[in-house]
């Protein structure tokens, strides 16, 4: 940010906020318990903002919404815009889902009190990928998931720590070797760990 690669707004949903006490959410038509976060507030904020330019996608960060991976990572770093909007309580009036969103996205099946947590994890997962960010940019390119498999072991100095010993194809100097090792060992742990990842690169 302070090297003008990227520029984060957070806006706070009181500011669009009902009535001197700046309501934003409201009971469930329908009753059950939690309460939903309300359209106008919603609505104001979205209309705002893109008045101010335009948003090459909308995000709903929900528990139901099509599931975060590197691949839309990818995606979003050769984007210009993104507005990621953070759902509370038992989430947003679904006029605004079907109306303003263009896409909703989840971090995992499991339930956290906001979607700031997941919308902070989208950011770090796109910003990283942006040229600048990183001090050795082909760093993020050799990450787990770039080419659909876990990444493989990685060691450091000293070569032998009390008999735990580096592989020795990494200290030939052979890089043809290395990166076959590499690979191989990718795959292995792929297969391993993640076996449904290992069939989607069948």
């Amino acid at each position: 940010m302070e090297n003008g690669k990227v520029e984060v707004n957070i806006v706070n949903l009181r500011e669009y906020g009902i009535g001197k006490s700046r309501q934003i959410d409201d009971y469930a038509f329908g009753g059950g318990a939690g309460m939903v976060m309300m359209m106008e507030p919603l609505v104001n904020c979205i209309e705002e903002l893109k008045k101010r330019g335009e948003y090459d996608e909308i995000i709903y960060m929900t528990p139901d919404g099509k599931l975060f991976d590197q691949k839309t990572a990818n995606k979003f770093s050769l984007q210009n815009r993104l507005m990621i909007i953070c759902g509370h309580y038992k989430g947003i009036d679904e006029r605004v889902r079907e109306k303003y969103i263009t896409l909703e996205l989840s971090i995992g099946d499991y339930v956290l009190s906001g979607g700031e947590i997941p919308a902070a994890v989208v950011t770090d997962a796109i910003i990283r990928l942006i040229p600048g960010a990183m001090n050795d940019e082909t760093s993020a390119l050799t990450d787990s998931f770039q080419d659909g498999l876990l990444s493989p072991p990685v060691y450091t100095r000293p070569a032998d720590f009390e008999g735990l010993k580096v592989p020795e194809v990494l200290l030939s100097g052979n890089f043809q070797k290395i990166d076959e090792w590499r690979l191989e060992k990718a795959i292995e742990r792929t297969k391993q760990r993640r076996p449904d990842l290992w069939k989607k690169t069948l």
